[in-house]
């Protein structure tokens, strides 16, 4: 009886090594659709994109107030420990902060949404027809006069190139029509008059205790003093539209999305300036 238990015994660890591949192949597969797995990656993108976007980025590539966070090889190799202490307890001597503020779930999240910025994401499928909405990107949808895809478009607004490599279509679309819109940190509005009685709106760049920076629509940057002005009032509205719903049909948002999709991340800063030909 000895050799048979022996033999039932083997078999039995044979089938559970056998199996244990298949069932761990099945559970990678199945984590996009846990909602556990969908919940942190919604709550590290909205973060980011409220603290940290406004100088490293929608796409995390950087502008001139933050460096590339997603595509630098020397953060890719850093680990998930190293990057959670550096979102906590901030670079000093440099204009990283330190996000006392964030629970642990958030850094997490926030740590888990910069590897999918950093490439690894799974494949998707886009909703709609990607030329189409370029089509929409830099006409009906006027959003070229912000955003800058490919060094083309407005500068207002984040550069959008490459922002939607790594995003779900369910996302990017839920971002373009959302509603109320509270604008990030860096794109806050305001309301002025200078002491020359001239008005002005746009961007706050820039603000301490006694001066601001403004950047208006046509890309002009205004350097103020707060004790010279006549009024300024900081406003809670965002510069991108909230009725997109209404504006773009749901094939003219699919398509849009799509583009957002396909744009490839620049290989290099690329100025953002406005281009009239792609425009019209």
């Amino acid at each position: 009886m000895l050799p048979t238990r022996k033999s039932l015994a083997q078999f039995g660890l044979c089938l559970i090594l056998s199996v244990l591949p298949i069932s761990l192949m099945q559970a990678a597969q199945d984590l996009s659709t846990d909602p556990d797995f969908r919940a942190t990656r919604a709550l590290g993108r909205r973060t980011f994109n409220s603290s940290c976007a406004g100088c490293h980025g929608l796409d995390g590539r950087g502008s001139d107030k933050a460096p590339n966070i997603s595509g630098s090889e020397g953060l890719q190799h850093l680990s998930d420990a190293q990057m959670s202490s550096t979102i906590s307890n901030g670079i000093p001597g440099t204009g990283m902060p330190a996000f006392h503020a964030f629970k642990e779930r958030q850094v997490r999240a926030v740590v888990d949404y910069l590897r999918s910025l950093q490439g690894k994401i799974e494949e998707r499928t886009l909703p709609g027809d990607a030329k189409r909405g370029k089509e929409v990107f830099f006409g009906k949808g006027d959003c070229s006069s912000c955003h800058t895809i490919s060094g083309k478009g407005g500068f207002l607004g984040p550069d959008l190139t490459g922002y939607g490599a790594t995003g779900s279509a369910k996302a990017i679309r839920e971002e373009i029509v959302k509603s109320p819109r509270i604008p990030s940190r860096g794109y806050r509005t305001a309301m002025l008059t200078t002491s020359a009685g001239d008005q002005l709106e746009g961007l706050i760049r820039n603000e301490d205790n006694f001066s601001l920076q403004l950047l208006t629509k046509d890309g002009s940057f205004h350097l103020l003093k707060k004790a010279e002005l006549q009024n300024f009032e900081p406003l809670n509205s965002s510069l991108m539209p909230g009725n997109y719903r209404e504006l773009l049909s749901d094939g003219e948002l699919s398509d849009l999305v799509s583009y957002l999709m396909v744009t490839p991340p620049s290989r290099t800063a690329v100025p953002s300036r406005k281009n009239e030909d792609d425009a019209e």
